[in-house]
Formats: structure tokens, sequence, C-alpha cells
């Protein structure tokens, strides 16, 4: 059941959000292709891109881009669906985690592997009325561009996938049973793992909120939503990076690109690659500077929340420790999750590149400048949520006995 609902939710999401971009008018009854593609790639999976002109041209397409809104509604729907049997356990053998997740991992699998055997499609592609267009027609050699899954990465990848998942379910539930061994880093981990999580999803949701007034208002409504249920944490996550410091390095050229926030565009469109942090956002846009205001209360809020979900004799440097550890493994996580690399051209007659046909889009994460701060901002969160917490009612207090 975890497994027929995670995918049953993901390909509703992706779905809707390629009807919403328009990928329902596709010819050849393209489109639940395309939709298993999108999974696929939700799923941990590998999907290649291919095409070509015949004899007249060659291309080289690559794309490696994660679209998390569709990755988060599985997860969170196979995450549910695990744990709900598992509830209102202290403890549980090992042997009895194996034997509940051994059938989901290998269901999840056969499902995957239906999923990227339906996952292939090609596309001819329209050069209007160029004298390569006109050339190709003569010679019946149009453009094409196709996509399928590679099968042995889209298994390893998604085994990695659903095994994540699983491990990140049992540490985040509070009520989910650990075997006995591991019961004494409760403390440590899952109130911090919790939080963390919480403000992932707080994110998202203030994301979807924002999108959807900007659809209603802004006009482009069906492209917006579009963005929401294809890409939405794949944006707010970038944005809380960059509100606690982070930098990623951005490039924009040709005329295909990612639906993104137009500001972010203006930063990144250009031959170069270009530095994207809130320093130079603000430079398009001084609002930008909110997203500073936005990280730290939430991180504040996330402190507070992790020590009140901590027994109290838990120390303020281990709030502080706790929660920077699991704010630098979760900005990990986004940043190798969120970076997105895009690349067509199409060469005619090897002499070059045909400039309306080719476009790169990339964004990549500055790993140790994004991370290290992930790092401190979480000790401090740790550290100043502790204190605040110190007044509100702590599971485990016991009169007489400070925190210190």
């Amino acid at each position: 059941m975890a497994v027929v609902a995670g995918f049953a939710v993901m390909t509703a999401v992706a779905a809707a959000g390629l009807a919403c971009a328009g990928a329902g008018g596709l010819p050849g009854g393209a489109f639940p292709h395309v939709v298993a593609a999108v999974v696929v790639m939700a799923a941990g999976g590998t999907v290649e891109l291919s095409g070509g002109a015949g004899f007249l041209a060659g291309a080289d397409a690559t794309l490696s881009l994660l679209p998390l809104s569709v990755s988060l509604a599985g997860a969170l729907t196979t995450g549910y669906c695990f744990l709900r049997p598992l509830h209102n356990r202290a403890v549980a053998r090992l042997r009895e985690l194996l034997a509940r997740a051994a059938p989901l991992v290998l269901l999840w699998l056969v499902v995957l592997t239906g999923s990227a055997f339906l996952a292939r499609q090609s596309f001819g592609i329209s050069t209007g009325d160029s004298p390569f267009g006109q050339i190709g027609e003569l010679l019946d050699s149009a453009p094409t561009v196709g996509f399928r899954a590679d099968l042995p990465a889209t298994l390893l990848f998604g085994l990695l996938w659903i095994l994540g998942l699983l491990l990140i379910s049992l540490l985040v539930s509070r009520r989910a049973p650990l075997p006995a061994r591991l019961v004494r880093f409760h403390a440590a981990v899952r109130p911090a793992a919790f939080a963390t999580t919480l403000l992932l999803l707080a994110y998202v949701v203030l994301g979807l909120g924002a999108g959807l007034v900007v659809a209603a208002t802004q006009g482009h409504g069906t492209r917006t939503l579009a963005v929401l249920m294809l890409g939405l944490p794949n944006l707010v996550w970038l944005a809380l990076t960059l509100g606690f410091g982070g930098a990623w390095e951005g490039r924009v050229e040709g005329p295909f690109g990612l639906p993104m926030p137009q500001l972010l565009d203006r930063v990144v469109r250009g031959p170069d690659l270009s530095m994207v942090d809130v320093a130079s956002l603000a430079r398009q846009d001084s609002r930008a500077w909110w997203l500073v205001a936005v990280a730290a209360v939430l991180l504040l809020g996330t402190g507070v929340l992790a020590a009140v979900r901590s027994p109290a004799h838990v120390r303020l440097w281990q709030h502080a420790l706790h929660l920077a550890v699991a704010l630098a493994l979760a900005t990990l996580a986004v940043c190798l999750l969120s970076r997105v690399q895009a690349q067509f051209g199409l060469s005619l007659l090897g002499l070059g590149d045909v400039d309306s046909l080719g476009g790169t889009v990339r964004l990549t994460p500055v790993l140790w400048r994004t991370v290290g701060l992930a790092l401190l901002w979480g000790a401090v969160a740790g550290f100043l949520g502790a204190l605040l917490a110190r007044p509100l009612r702590r599971r485990g207090r016991v009169e007489g006995v400070t925190a210190d």
C-alpha cells in the first residue's frame, strides 16, 4: 500500500504540473511517457536525452534535475504509510524493521522499473523558416530530441532514494520504534531531525502561499501552478540557503531555461557563471534582504522546537551541537538535490552550433560556504532556542535540576 500510494501521488502531482505547463498538447500520445519520466526522476532515477537530424546534424543534450515537488509528495505519502503500523511502540527488533522494509524496497524497485520502461519518447523540433529547417524538410531530416530512462542507474539511485527515505522517516518520527541498542540516541537525534524537517516543510508552505498569491494576481497562473507542482522545494530551499548566507553559481544562456523568479533569471543569465547570493539579488531588488530576516526567524523557531522536544537534562552546548549537525546535513542534502544542469546543442554538419536551438542552464551550490554557514547558524539557533525554551514546559523536567 505504501508503494502504490507513493507512486500514485507522484503520478498525480507530475501529471497536474505537466498539464499546467502545456505538456498535455504533446503529439503522438507522449504525455504519459513524459509523466513517467518525471516520476522516474522524482524517485531518484536517471533520464538520458538524445537528438539529431539524420546525417545533417548531431545533438548534445544533458539533463540533471530533480522535480522536488513530486519527490516530496511521494516521500511524505510513502513515509507515512510505512510508519503508520509502527506508531505507539518504543522498541522494535532490528529483524522486524528489516522485515517490514525489505518488501517495500523490493516493490518500489519493481514499480520503478515499470515506470522506467514507459519513460521513453522522441519529438520533432520545429525550426521555423530558418535555412536549416528548409534543408531538413527537403531531405526528410528534421531535428529530433528524445529521452529514455537509464535502467541500471535508475535502479541504483532509486534504491538509495527509498533507503534514505525510510532511514529519515525513522529518525524524524518520535513515535516510531527503534532497536533497543539505538534508543539511547533518541534524545540526540530525533528532536533536531524533526525540527529541521519541519523547517524545510515550513518553507514549502510559505512558498506555496506566495505562489498562489502570485498565480491569482500577477497573471500567468497556469505557468506558476506548474512551477509549484513540479519545482517548489527547488526554489524555496534555495531561498533558505541564501537566507543564512549560502551561495550558488548559476548560468542561463540561450532560448531555453527553467521557470524561475525573474529576479534570479536576471542574475544568472549571461555567458559566464554568476555568483548567486543575497547581495547579488539585492543589487537587482533590495527586497531580497527579507530572505535573511525570514531565515533568522524560522531558524530561531527551529531551535526552540528542538529544545522543547528534547529531554530537560540536555545541556545548552548539546542543543547547539545537535541542531548544527542536523541543519548542516539537511543543507548538504538540499544542495545535492536542488542543483540543476541542463544543456542542448545542435551542430550542423559538424561545422558549428545552431544558436537558435542551443541553450544552457546551470545552478550549482558553493558547498563549503553554504554547508559551513548552515553549521554555524544551526549552532547559534540551537543555543538561543534552548535559552528561550527554558521557561516552557519540557519533557523530563525534574525540580531542582538545571539544564546546565
